[in-house]
């Protein structure tokens, strides 16, 4: 007797755009002549500079999202859920500035920066969560505290997956753009400096990651040293990746009836659609009341069912989180692809209210799936209800990535522009150790990963899950290092000696180290870890790259959001001149982006400043 496929739920809403909404979009396409894959120029040099050097050129607009910062007012705001559709236009005169700035900037990138700054003129009323912070009054975080300094001494070594996530800085951003302060647990520092491309030299060997470190004062206390551990895993081409069973998994409940929910799904995963290839299968799975398959599994080259498909999502009901999950899983196991990719791609606000949706119990799911070589993606939409403490641990226990989507140009980057990082792993459980050298170190404190901590014994444990990369993928790691000798500028958390003696001197031949990287990681498929090491010099250039500066601007905006304890002399001034000048060719505009964004905090700091006064 054969099983019959569920129906799909009943459409309930049908969410469109307006037709004048298109009409803008056209307009404004028309007002920005350039052509979209040209990159951007320069607008900063990269020749040898000290850490803070200033920079007399002004930043232009960035890539999808800013044509110009609207000032934060104390106007009285309008509701996010009545806030315009319509594609929003930038002050003409500041639009013609920026294109001149910056000649080739891409087309539609500038556009997208238009319509973002322009809903941001809304200026949406901040609606307290239970900790009277913004950020609705449904959102979830978990509690996040600020790794603290660790003695050298009774701590040498420091042990984290990596995380490759960046959906943090795409939330951070949707708050700041709605003129308001993100609430601190929503500020993951790791995520927000893991959002960036950088330029970081690929894998030559066997191995396919490689490490490269760099050392340099720390910009906000720079008695002490900041350490950047950088990995990069080898790139694919599309076109050479191997097949891929996709399954998506659509929330189309009631709560995704709002402009950027579903309909910012379904325009997302059109984008993805296109670059499918006929090895490629997707199916598409919806669940709201209940669960239900909208399209079987279908060759990635019958693009005109798949639009079909797409077109019939509509929004209405609760939420069956689980029973979808169930689903997609076993869709999923009817089509596996052995040696390729096999993920389900899961589209939500996260708001699960019916059927089985613990947090446990879903987890407990996705790890078994896990165990059979089905990853896990997550994709978050919306405002308001957003439940990112549990997408999170979703796609941490899938073995998968999570992204914040709040328009079409980051649905372009996670699903066109870094699709091999999206969907195929090439290094599984990758954990990274540190050891310091304490005759050169004193203390040190790893910046974010707070919720990827490991204890020492874990790293050599194979059984021990961690984090994945995909293919592509770059990740870095930040230490704040208090060198031996420089005393009174932190509080060290150590414990008390130890009654039978201390630890070894270091060996000879290792005395003019600072500390010692070492990574382990698997090949996909393989349950035996391979050990990489990588010593680090303890020597510090006073010219640090680009890139390192630009990371340790990200990372010190994140203390100063978090209101970090351990931000030292941090100042939105400071972060600005770090990332001005370390913008260097910024292909797709993301770091000019987040200069306008801090620009932007500062507004929202001196509206409140003047509030309070």
């Amino acid at each position: 007797m054969s099983r019959r496929t569920p129906r799909a739920p009943r459409a309930l809403i049908a969410t469109t755009l307006t037709a004048a909404a298109f009409a803008a979009v056209a307009l404004a396409a028309c007002a920005t002549p350039v052509h979209e894959t040209q990159t951007v120029a320069a607008v900063a040099s990269d020749t040898a500079a000290p850490l803070l050097a200033p920079t007399v050129v002004t930043s232009p607009a960035p890539n999808d999202r800013i044509a110009a910062a609207p000032p934060a007012t104390e106007q009285a705001p309008t509701s996010p859920s009545r806030a315009k559709v319509a594609v929003g236009t930038a002050d003409a005169t500041g639009r013609a500035a920026t294109a001149a700035a910056v000649p080739g900037w891409p087309g539609r990138a500038l556009r997208n920066m238009a319509r973002r700054f322009e809903s941001a003129r809304q200026e949406p009323r901040p609606v307290p969560n239970d900790r009277g912070e913004p950020g609705g009054d449904r959102e979830q975080y978990d509690r996040i505290e600020d790794n603290p300094f660790l003695a050298v001494a009774s701590n040498p070594r420091s042990t984290f997956s990596v995380d490759v996530d960046a959906a943090s800085y795409g939330n951070v951003r949707r708050f700041l753009l709605q003129g308001q302060r993100p609430p601190a647990d929503a500020v993951r520092i790791e995520e927000l400096v893991n959002y960036f491309p950088y330029a970081l030299p690929a894998p030559r060997g066997e191995d396919p990651i490689a490490i490269t470190t760099e050392v340099a004062p720390a910009p906000w206390r720079p008695e002490h040293r900041l350490v950047r551990v950088a990995l990069k895993a080898r790139p694919i081409d599309v076109a050479e990746l191997p097949p891929s069973n996709l399954v998506f998994l659509i929330d189309v409940s009631g709560s995704m009836n709002e402009p950027n929910k579903l309909p910012l799904v379904k325009r997302a995963l059109r984008l993805l659609v296109d670059q499918l290839r006929p090895q490629d299968r997707i199916a598409i799975v919806v669940y709201a009341g209940s669960a239900g398959l909208v399209l079987p599994s279908t060759p990635g080259d019958e693009k005109a069912r798949i639009a079909e498909a797409i077109d019939r999502l509509e929004a209405g009901g609760s939420t069956a989180g689980g029973e979808g999950l169930a689903l997609a899983y076993r869709v999923a196991r009817e089509r596996r692809v052995p040696n390729g990719t096999n993920r389900v791609i899961l589209a939500t606000d996260g708001d699960f209210n019916v059927g089985p949706s613990s947090d446990a119990e879903m987890e407990r799911l996705v790890e078994a799936k896990r165990a059979e070589g089905t990853y896990l993606t997550v994709l978050g939409f919306g405002t308001g209800n957003y439940q990112d403490a549990k997408m999170e641990k979703l796609a941490k226990q899938g073995n998968g990535n999570y992204a914040y989507v709040d328009d079409l140009g980051e649905a372009r980057k996670v699903l066109v522009h870094e699709l091999g990082a999206t969907l195929h792993t090439v290094a599984d459980d990758v954990k990274l150790q540190v050891e310091f050298n304490p005759a050169a170190v004193r203390g040190y404190r790893l910046i974010g990963y707070e919720d990827r901590l490991l204890r020492d014994e874990d790293f050599a444990d194979d059984r021990k899950d961690a984090g994945d990369v995909g293919a592509g993928h770059a990740v870095t790691a930040l230490y704040e290092v208090v060198p031996a000798g420089v005393t009174g500028t932190v509080t060290l958390r150590g414990v008390d000696p130890l009654r039978y003696g201390a630890a070894p001197a270091p060996h000879a031949s290792a005395r003019a180290e600072l500390l010692y990287v070492q990574l382990r990681y698997k090949r996909p498929g393989e349950s035996t870890s391979r050990l990489m090491t990588h010593p680090v010099a303890a020597s510090v250039t006073r010219d640090p790259s680009p890139d390192f500066r630009f990371a340790a601007s990200v990372a010190e905006f994140g203390m100063l959001l978090r209101n970090s304890e351990h931000k030292g002399r941090a100042t939105a001034g400071q972060v600005l001149t770090l990332a001005r000048g370390a913008l260097g060719g910024d292909e797709g505009g993301y770091r000019a982006e987040f200069v306008r964004l801090v620009e932007r905090w500062q507004e929202l700091d001196r509206v409140t400043a003047s509030r309070d006064r």
